[in-house]
């Protein structure tokens, strides 16, 4: 294997496929994993033969801590590093009100989005740290900045996956890995198409956009590869703890301003004060 190697979640169907392609087209080797291996193999189907690469598909269940930690083992006997991870396999988990979810869903939810990446984070940072240019992507959605109505396990979820990857950024600069999330958009996928048949649990706002974004396309799925390749390239060394929407922001200049961008808390969760807002009798 002459590439550099990547490992990509969620990598069956949607965007994670997406993902999959592009990455195989710019030349990486690939580690891809979902829970269903059929579909995981179809996805693949169009992937042409390059001798410098390599390909592996991992049926795996992200639900289950044991499964992760046997992938984690198994990778660790066949690699000697690891360039990139990227978290990408998500659920939308329980749609409406709180008091009518079922807990057990809510926490599935909170497994799959955010525990899961962490667990995969902290068994394979032994494989990216080996002194070059690793990269962790943590996709990140719709609730990780503002609050989401009827989305309480998702966009809690989401919300704690941004600030455990602004930490963990921290944790790993003096290894040299980086740690970023992509704020995809909405794009058209399953998991959006879940809220079009949720029976007016997600609530009228969240409706129209789901039947926007299915009319007019949504998010282009190009644009959030053109950022995932750019955050894993030498390109983006530097940039590292920040939510970065690949629709609105220009990230492409950012390689020009990485003084700023470290020094700044620009592109991060923080708490607004009033002062913020122009308020004279809020804080001391």
């Amino acid at each position: 294997m002459t590439s550099r190697l990547g490992l990509i979640t969620g990598a069956s169907r949607g965007l994670g496929a997406h993902l999959a392609s592009r990455f195989w087209h710019a030349g990486w080797s690939l580690v891809l994993v979902a829970r269903d291996e059929c579909a995981l193999i179809s996805a693949c189907d169009a992937f042409e033969d390059r001798p410098s690469q390599t390909l592996e598909l991992v049926s795996c269940d992200l639900a289950s801590n044991d499964q992760i930690k046997k992938l984690s083992i198994s990778l660790k006997e066949k690699y000697q590093f690891l360039d990139l991870l990227i978290n990408n396999a998500a659920i939308q988990g329980p749609i409406g009100l709180l008091e009518k979810n079922d807990f057990d869903d809510w926490i599935g939810a909170l497994q799959i989005n955010l525990l899961a990446p962490i667990l995969l984070c902290k068994e394979l940072i032994p494989l990216l740290n080996h002194g070059s240019n690793a990269s962790i992507i943590n996709l990140s959605g719709g609730g990780a900045t503002g609050p989401r109505p009827n989305f309480s396990s998702y966009a809690s979820s989401k919300a704690a996956l941004v600030r455990f990857s602004e930490t963990l950024a921290d944790e790993l600069k003096p290894q040299n890995i980086r740690v970023n999330c992509i704020a995809p958009g909405a794009m058209k996928t399953d998991m959006l198409e879940e809220v079009l048949v949720s029976f007016g649990n997600a609530g009228e706002r969240e409706l129209e956009i789901a039947k926007k974004v299915f009319s007019e396309g949504g998010a282009s799925m190009d644009r959030v590869a053109d950022l995932a390749l750019f955050l894993s390239d030498g390109a983006s060394k530097g940039i590292t703890g920040k939510l970065i929407s690949a629709v609105w922001d220009n990230w492409e200049e950012w390689p020009n301003h990485i003084e700023s961008l470290d020094k700044s808390d620009a592109y991060t969760l923080r708490r607004i004060v009033g002062r913020d807002r122009g308020f004279n009798w809020g804080d001391k």
